[in-house]
């Protein structure tokens, strides 16, 4: 199977559910996933249902606020170490599993958990390894990189008007 690079960004709701919608296809069909999650303050209801899936592999970079931008210089140190171990699991991974998510990797790359060389070095060195990024604001680079994009755009969202996230719904 040849691999590719799959990329959900923007600002629509649904990137994170698209990636799960993936795993859950790919271990359907007897593919091995490791779906890794950055920069969720709790864990989602993805990430809790696809850990009893038999062949998925999940595990989160867990973020101890709502957004990082809250967090004290500790706290993102804390993060950052906590990323470089997940990186280097996932460099484990390359050429033994079928697909290798990366969840809100994208933000990951704006705020500094992530570097775009770790990233790249990581699509360059896929082999067989289908790769999914999801995140706002792809930078260039890896939209150039990526066989298959996926803008996610928001036309009207109930959150401007008030109603908070929900249970089961957003997360």
């Amino acid at each position: 199977m040849e691999s590719c690079v799959q990329v959900y960004t923007g600002d629509g709701k649904g990137k994170t559910t698209a990636a799960a919608g993936l795993a859950v296809r790919a271990a359907g069909r007897s593919l091995t996933v490791k779906f890794v999650q950055f920069l969720k303050g709790e864990e989602s209801g993805e990430l809790r249902i696809l850990k009893k899936i038999d062949g998925i592999e999940a595990l989160r970079v867990p973020c101890p606020a709502k957004f990082f931008n809250q967090l004290d210089d500790n706290e993102k140190a804390v993060m950052r170490t906590d990323a470089v171990v997940a990186l280097a699991r996932v460099k484990n991974w390359l050429n033994s599993a079928d697909m290798l998510i990366l969840d809100e990797a994208m933000p990951a790359l704006t705020c500094g958990l992530l570097n775009i060389n770790e990233v790249m070095d990581i699509i360059d060195n896929r082999g067989k390894t289908e790769i999914v990024l999801t995140g706002r604001g792809a930078p260039k680079q890896i939209i150039k990189r990526a066989h298959l994009v996926t803008l996610m755009r928001s036309i009207k969202h109930y959150y401007v008007n008030g109603l908070r996230a929900r249970k089961g719904i957003e997360y």
